[in-house]
């Protein structure tokens, strides 16, 4: 099946989750183009590329041999062959990939590789995807959420991982991320105009992936 969905929104909107839900349903690959980013930045934590040079990250992206592969339960990330699927969640990490994310040379790199990684057919989930990496993606999704609401999910996902960070630190963190992914100048987060818009705010997983699902059916049926 080479049928393209692409998932859009900000962060904790449930986007990763609700995409390994649809790629499992569908059996088609599953993208986390956010773990690429990460995998982007560990490189260039473990290199001597300086953080604020933006030639040089964007440089050392177009580099590195990022891939993804594995079922949507079980996602495996890979940096120069070695597994970083695990390395890639830590704090120091996130921090660092909600930077360079914004840097054009580096989305410029891994649109490239996601578009590669893609065109076979695949869910892909982030914040470019139905408007810059795959336009023409059979199903757009633009999945949102209060950030009061996207911030306890993050919160309850990470609290583990960060047990100093509270929910207040969280929310800011997060809304410092929604400012940097709307307002920078290459590939800003937006809803592409024929996307699916679902506010999941005082939905269940579960009822949106149903909804998800419904709009794939629909597809289907038009073709």
């Amino acid at each position: 099946m080479n049928l393209i969905i692409a998932i859009d929104g900000p962060s904790g909107s449930g986007k990763s989750t609700l995409g390994r839900l649809l790629a499992r349903a569908l059996g088609l690959l599953y993208i986390d183009t956010g773990a690429m980013y990460r995998a982007v930045a560990l490189a260039v934590m473990e290199s001597s590329v300086n953080a604020t040079d933006d030639l040089a990250v964007g440089s050392l992206a177009g580099r590195i041999d990022i891939d993804l592969a594995g079922d949507p339960d079980s996602l495996k990330v890979t940096l120069g062959g070695q597994d970083v699927t695990e390395q890639i969640r830590g704090e120091e990490v996130t921090r660092m990939s909600s930077v360079i994310s914004t840097i054009p040379e580096v989305r410029r790199s891994m649109v490239a590789r996601q578009r590669e990684l893609g065109r076979r057919g695949a869910v892909l989930e982030g914040r470019d995807i139905g408007t810059v990496v795959f336009p023409n993606a059979d199903v757009k999704f633009f999945l949102t959420a209060g950030p009061q609401r996207r911030a306890e999910r993050r919160f309850a996902e990470t609290s583990e991982q960060r047990p100093q960070a509270g929910l207040a630190a969280t929310l800011a963190d997060m809304i410092e991320r929604d400012r940097r992914d709307s307002t920078r100048a290459d590939s800003p987060l937006k809803i592409a105009d024929d996307a699916v818009v679902i506010d999941s705010t005082g939905l269940s997983i579960e009822e949106v992936f149903e909804q998800m699902m419904a709009a794939v059916r629909e597809h289907g049926s038009e073709q």
